[in-house]
């Protein structure tokens, strides 16, 4: 059996803690596909995001993780493409709830908001919670492309 594919993005002042989401992903077992950025000079993180659009509307995956300084904008990025519906989250509830209620197939990071246990944290929650479907899925049909 081939181990799931989970893609992480970043811009330059996430790229410390997306190397240590690729470990963790690592370390559970995922591939990883690394979309970029490939180290910390000054890039822009739309381009990023987009990218993480890319991989999930293509199939390449069906989750992600994105990180920039606050979360904010490579969410904002990623979350312009239909197939992805990306959540900055900043404990590990909101993670769990963002995949409970919302299918979130990208989980959005602030690399200078969150420390490494809570970034953690999130990212074990996002990975171990499904989506619980039922009077939630007519929502998130609502939201566009479902996967």
């Amino acid at each position: 059996m081939t181990a799931e594919t989970i893609a992480v993005a970043s811009d330059h002042a996430g790229y410390d803690l997306k190397e240590f989401i690729k470990e963790e992903l690592e370390n559970r077992g995922f591939e990883v596909l690394d979309l970029g950025t490939h180290g910390r000079e000054s890039v822009d993180y739309p381009d990023y995001g987009a990218a993480m659009g890319e991989a999930i509307a293509s199939g390449k995956v069906g989750r992600g993780v994105v990180v920039c300084g606050s979360g904010i904008g490579i969410s904002i990025a990623a979350n312009r493409n239909p197939a992805v519906r990306a959540a900055l989250c900043q404990d590990g509830l909101m993670a769990r709830l963002s995949r409970l209620h919302n299918d979130a197939n990208v989980l959005a990071l602030g690399a200078r908001l969150i420390g490494i246990e809570t970034a953690k944290d999130c990212l074990d929650n996002f990975l171990d919670t499904d989506f619980e479907g039922g009077r939630h899925q007519r929502r998130v049909d609502k939201l566009g492309t479902s996967n």
